[in-house]
């Protein structure tokens, strides 16, 4: 990659909802902790400020976060609002509800839908804001889902909350959502290596619908919530490719992701600065279609 500051703009915008992004953000889970719910090892606080705050210098504008995000002494919410408040204009927060923690870290049930308010108000709480610009639901199991995403629509309707998406779905949970409120983005697992069931049907109905699909764990893929490390597993495909492009396997793994689709968020998280400005980068990181061949058949 080349030595000059990339910024978040070079890998183009898409919407969520009424709202332009930049299509590589920042997923705040890793600032926390070494792993996605460590509560042994809490990061520096002043690291993770400066992360946040040099994101937002390199252009990022989408933000996504989870009252649940939180280990020992940090809480990803708060540390956004931290480093960030008084907020940009332009800046997207979202986060996600159905899933949540007791203080000592232990999970909860799935929340009911009368819940959910309780967990929106919390986030609202933490982040400091009158209003969320985007929630998730974070759908647990193969269930249905109307009864929840209606609970949500009536706090948009009452205007906590700006616009819905949904997590973790198959491709009926989608449309049964769908069918109660307008979606603007859908965030399931999805990378090279790494890829949810239905995720790819998902990807495709998005993209026929012009709604964001918005992958998670692009770059940590099956290491997932036990806090793999940036391209620790790749293979030698991988490996030749980002040596071709002066890159690192993290940064193919990116820029493969937003070459899936325009209509795709990245959202890459770290608690490294130096980390942070290679997955910005990976915005500018253009593969050829001998690449993308070469990285599907891996």
């Amino acid at each position: 990659m080349q030595s000059e500051t990339i910024t978040a703009a070079a890998a183009g915008t898409w919407k969520l909802g009424d709202l332009t992004v930049n299509r590589l953000g920042f997923g705040a889970m890793r600032l926390t902790g070494a792993a996605a719910f460590d509560l042994g090892a809490p990061r520096d606080r002043r690291r993770s400020i400066g992360v946040l705050r040099r994101a937002v210098e390199l252009g990022v504008n989408h933000i996504d976060t989870a009252a649940f995000y939180f280990s020992t002494l940090r809480s990803a919410n708060e540390l956004i609002n931290s480093a960030l408040a008084p907020y940009p204009d332009d800046l997207v927060i979202v986060t996600k509800v159905g899933p949540g923690r007791d203080p000592s870290g232990e999970w909860l049930p799935w929340a009911r839908p009368e819940r959910l308010r309780g967990q929106v108000e919390e986030n609202l709480r933490q982040l400091g804001r009158d209003h969320l610009d985007v929630v998730n639901l974070r759908v647990e199991g193969p269930g249905p889902v109307a009864e929840h995403f209606g609970a949500l629509a009536e706090l948009c309707e009452a205007g906590l909350i700006r616009h819905l998406g949904i997590s973790s779905v198959s491709p009926a949970q989608f449309f049964e959502a769908q069918a109660v409120a307008p979606v603007v983005c859908v965030q399931n697992r999805y990378g090279l290596d790494g890829r949810g069931p239905n995720s790819g049907e998902l990807l495709r109905i998005c993209g026929e619908q012009g709604i964001a699909f918005v992958p998670f764990f692009a770059i940590a893929g099956e290491g997932r919530e036990a806090g793999a490390p940036a391209g620790g597993g790749d293979d030698g495909v991988v490996t030749d490719v980002a040596r071709a492009h002066g890159a690192t396997p993290a940064q193919v793994r990116l820029a493969w992701t937003l070459h899936q689709g325009p209509h795709i968020l990245a959202i890459p998280g770290t608690g490294d600065p130096a980390h942070l400005d290679e997955n910005i980068a990976a915005g500018a990181l253009r593969l050829s279609a001998e690449d993308l061949t070469r990285l599907a058949s891996s």
